[in-house]
Order: C-alpha cells, then structure tokens, then sequence
C-alpha cells in the first residue's frame, strides 16, 4: 500500500504528486497512526491560533475587557474575511481602543477565493466579502487579541509581534506548556501576518491538540468558543467550518499555512497534525480528510466534505479540468 499522498489530476493523468507527513496522538503524546516523519519539525502557522488565544483567558483579559466567545472564536480564526466578521473584530477594536494602524498584518486577498470550495463556475457570489484592509486580514482576530493581552498588562503595543516582546513569550511558554516541549525548543519564524510562527515537531503539535478533549479551565474556553461559532474560525465553502459543522462536539480542525492542518477528535481523545512535505495549501485538506477516514469517520457520507476531499481545479472559464485526491494509508 502507498504512504498517504495526495495527487492532483488533469485529463486522468496525474500532474503533481505531494506526499504527507502525518500524526496521530493520543492524550499521553504516543503514537497510534501516521505516515512519515513523525519528528519532522514545521511551522505551526495559524495551527496554532487556539494556543496563542489562552493568555486571553488565563491572564483574565476576556474578564476586564468584556471578550466574547465570538471574539474568542476569531481570535482562533483563519476567517474569510467576511463582512460580518470583519465586523465582529471592528466592534471588539473599538470597545478595547485598538486603532487599525496598530495591526501589524496588512491586507490580502480572501482565503475564500483561494481555500474555499468553489462552485463549478468558479463564482463567490453568495459569500459577502469586505473589501481589503487590515482589519479585513484573516488573522486580525489574533491581532487584536495580542493588542489586548498588550493593553492588560501594561505592555508597550509597539513591537508586539516581534518575538522578544512579551506577547510572543507569553504565547511561546503556553506552546511549550502544551505540546510539551522545552521552551527552546519552540523555534521562532515570522509567518505572513508578521506575527512570529512557532515551528514544532509534528508529533507535538498533535499532542497539544490531542490534549484538548479533556481541556478544562481557561482552554476549555477556547475550545467551547471554537465549536459554537465555527463559521467564525473559517467560514463560508471552508474545510474548517465544515468539518465542525460536520461533527460537532466530535472534531475541532484548525488548518495553517505552508500544507499544515491540525484537528481534534474530541470523543475519542486524538490529536492530529498533518503537513503536506512540499506546502501545498490545497492537498492539505484531502490530506486531513483521508486521515479522520482512517479514524474511522466516513466523511465521504457528508456532500459538503466529500466536495473537499476531491477539490475541483478550474481553468479561467471556469470550467472543471481536474481535481485533486488522496491515495494511500497510514501505517
């Protein structure tokens, strides 16, 4: 049997090939699946939003500053940037007095329109984009939250994305804690909002995420946060989004950049950390898919995530001329 891949198609022929690594944990960190290196050390990207949240909550800013479990669930969030959650974000920067300026992260294009499932004409146009901007970014959720961690402790705001300041420690040691590594083993990066990306070993990142079925306390509420609002964390035509909405109180999915998803099998206490080898953002989520099969939760039984399992490529017309599609086993 052929190790978890993930192949794109055209005409029947296959085009790329993007082999996985995968990680499947239990509670205690031991290895019951995977394909690959298990040790393979990759940036967290926003894998690791969830844990970057919980200072939020241990520190009681949610309690001082009024932070919802909507704002909780967007400071979790890769979202779409969708105009009702770009409004959500806006409402929480004024209540707490965050000027836009202050966000590090600088507009980009929706995830929707390069993550999303697209309809087979290629078209958005029942999902409300808000036009591009700071606040409009899909990390300013997380943004806002290290301002307000800033704001709370008296910190000075300017730098707080630099890995020297005390909102990037603060985030660092809550990583260790979690996916238990020692703190210098926690390296360092900038990802693409110019907040620092943690790199870790597969196997801990799916540690840390399989540690959330029996969390309680502060993460408790970060996870609560994440499953009643999971169009937040995500949104419209995402995997995230439908994936949760698929399984609820079952799965938390949290994808990251650079061919990373991470997922939670609540009921089962497993934890899961997948990373396409060559950082394909679209062969990551067939990737996810085919590993919660082989833990046993037919996703191919739901239209929605079967869509993602096989995504469609399109050419400029709009027309369907291949797709992509997972191949292989874990061991």
């Amino acid at each position: 049997m052929t190790d978890l891949q993930v192949r794109s198609y055209r005409g029947g022929t296959v085009e790329t090939v993007h082999n996985i690594c995968a990680a499947v944990v239990d509670k205690r960190g031991k290895i019951v699946a995977g394909v690959g290196n298990p040790s393979l050390i990759a940036p967290a990207r926003s894998a690791a939003k969830p844990f970057q949240a919980l200072p939020l909550i241990e520190d009681g800013v949610d309690k001082q500053l009024g932070i919802t479990a909507r704002e909780l669930a967007l400071g979790c969030a890769s979202h779409n940037s969708e105009t009702y959650q770009v409004a959500i974000v806006r409402d929480w920067m004024r209540r707490v007095g965050i000027d836009e300026n202050q966000l590090v992260c600088g507009a980009h294009r929706p995830l929707a329109k390069d993550l999303g499932f697209r309809r087979l004409d290629g078209s958005w146009e029942d999902v409300e984009l808000a036009p591009p901007s700071r606040t409009a970014s899909n990390c300013s959720g997380k943004h806002t939250g290290m301002l307000s961690l800033a704001m709370f402790h008296g910190w000075d705001t300017r730098g707080y994305a630099v890995e020297s300041h005390p909102v990037q420690q603060r985030c660092r040691s809550v990583i260790s804690q979690w996916f238990e590594l020692p703190a210098n083993d926690v390296r360092g990066g900038v990802d693409g909002c110019g907040v620092v990306s943690w790199a870790v070993p597969l196997r801990a990142l799916a540690t840390g995420y399989a540690r959330l079925a029996d969390a309680d306390g502060s993460m408790k509420s970060i996870v609560s946060a994440m499953m009643r609002h999971p169009d937040l964390v995500a949104g419209k035509r995402r995997s995230c989004t439908a994936i949760m909405e698929a399984y609820p109180a079952r799965v938390l999915a949290k994808v990251g950049a650079g061919g990373v998803y991470a997922a939670t099998l609540l009921d089962q206490g497993l934890g899961v950390a997948v990373k396409v080898v060559d950082g394909d953002a679209r062969a990551s989520t067939p990737a996810l898919l085919a590993v919660l099969d082989h833990l046993g939760l037919d996703t191919a039984s739901s239209d929605t995530l079967s869509r993602f399992a096989k995504p469609v490529i399109l050419n400029t017309n709009g027309e369907v001329v291949g797709h992509y599609e997972a191949v292989g086993s874990l061991r």
